[in-house]
């Protein structure tokens, strides 16, 4: 039962290759977007779900399962969730919002990562699933067998694939890499004390300026079934 962390400097492929790498190895796949539209189905009737959303697979349905279940035990342990609407705000926050050093930090901060690594471990023990981001390579790091895979580019080469897939002017671009990479190191280091480009968190680690999305995919994907040795 794989079980893989994606993280990654933006516009490096982290996403790109974490999909791809599911695909191959015939796992599920969760980002940030993913828990929180999990969140969001909570309220919804299933069927109406189903009607609605073509992406409600089997995983999509055991993926609200497990944040149902987390709801149920934080409110039986009187924790200030409130309910799949809090769950879906805490679940949204971005590496900037949690970075933020405030008066109060202790309630949201504790909430937040008590929260996400609740999700994460749990997603870690069923197996068989790719994780991108939200700390999950610092969460798993003691499982065994996980395998944890950074993604790297040239600062230049980022802004211009940034720039090229959202769109946005080569200014904007800029300055979204130059904020995200900021909040990234600043969420890591409040969190961890560590460097979250340090290759020694990692068990594998892509440059992606001569690497295409597809290979690196498929060396993680290699890299998985190595661990797992004969059938």
């Amino acid at each position: 039962m794989p079980v893989v962390t994606m993280s990654g400097t933006i516009a490096s492929g982290a996403r790109e290759i974490g999909r791809a790498a599911a695909s191959l190895l015939g796992t599920d796949y969760v980002d940030q977007q993913l828990l929180v539209d999990a969140a969001r189905r909570l309220g919804v009737p299933l069927d109406v779900m189903a009607e609605h959303d073509e992406r409600c697979s089997s995983f999509g349905e055991r993926l609200s399962s497990i944040l149902r279940g987390f709801l149920e035990r934080s409110a039986a342990g009187g924790d200030p969730l409130t309910g799949a609407g809090g769950l879906e705000v805490l679940l949204g926050r971005t590496y900037a919002d949690m970075a933020l050093e405030r008066e109060e930090p202790e309630i949201s901060d504790s909430l937040y990562m008590k929260t996400m690594t609740a999700i994460i471990r749990e997603l870690g023990d069923r197996g068989d699933i790719v994780v991108l981001g939200r700390g999950s390579q610092m969460i798993l790091r003691d499982l065994p067998g996980a395998l944890h895979v950074l993604t790297l580019a040239p600062q230049e080469l980022r802004i211009e694939r940034l720039a090229a897939r959202e769109g946005m002017s080569v200014e904007e671009a800029t300055q979204r890499v130059h904020d995200s990479d900021k909040a990234r190191g600043a969420f890591h280091r409040k969190f961890w004390k560590v460097d979250v480009n340090d290759p020694s968190l990692y068990d594998i680690t892509l440059e992606t300026s001569r690497l295409s999305y597809e290979a690196g995919a498929e060396l993680v994907a290699g890299a998985v079934r190595s661990n797992a040795g004969p059938a």
